[in-house]
């Protein structure tokens, strides 16, 4: 039969480490409890869309069958004199002059809020751990769920 730690992949925690492995433990207790806020900066809004990707959209042409753009509602005459449509990576697209500004206020569709790459390095590391920290949760549920069912 196989060593618990060995099992584990881990090494017993040595004496005078004890003190310091309570404290993580207490920490990672109160954090997971709600003691301690998740996101320090949750009154932040989310910074403007990255110059870069905004510039490098691709446009196309309205198309006789093309919808009304989301933002301005305005009917899109395939035949009239319409501006040319910004297409999102998630697939969205809208009017060139309505969807550029709102990309400078905002990193998100205004459709579906599916975010955009910033210029913002503090915000893109937020969301790097807010992804990780989901998919830590999805795996240990996964986890829990093949042990029990």
């Amino acid at each position: 039969m196989a060593d618990y730690f060995d099992e584990l992949g881990c090494e017993p925690i040595a004496p005078e480490q004890a003190q310091s492995h309570q404290l993580l433990l207490m920490v990672r207790f109160l954090q997971q409890n709600g003691f301690f806020a998740d996101d320090l900066n949750t009154d932040q809004l989310p910074p403007p869309a990255s110059k870069a990707l905004v510039a490098a959209l691709p446009e196309r042409q309205v198309a006789a069958d093309d919808e009304r753009c989301a933002i301005c509602i305005k009917p899109n005459d395939p035949d009239g004199d319409n501006e040319a449509f910004l297409v999102l990576p998630c697939g969205h697209d809208f009017h060139k002059s309505c969807i550029v500004p709102w990309l400078e206020k905002t990193n998100s569709c205004p459709l579906c809020r599916h975010e955009m790459k910033t210029d913002d390095e503090g915000y893109e590391e937020q969301k790097k751990f807010r992804e990780r920290a989901a998919r830590r949760e999805q795996e240990l549920e996964e986890l829990h769920n093949s042990m029990y069912g």
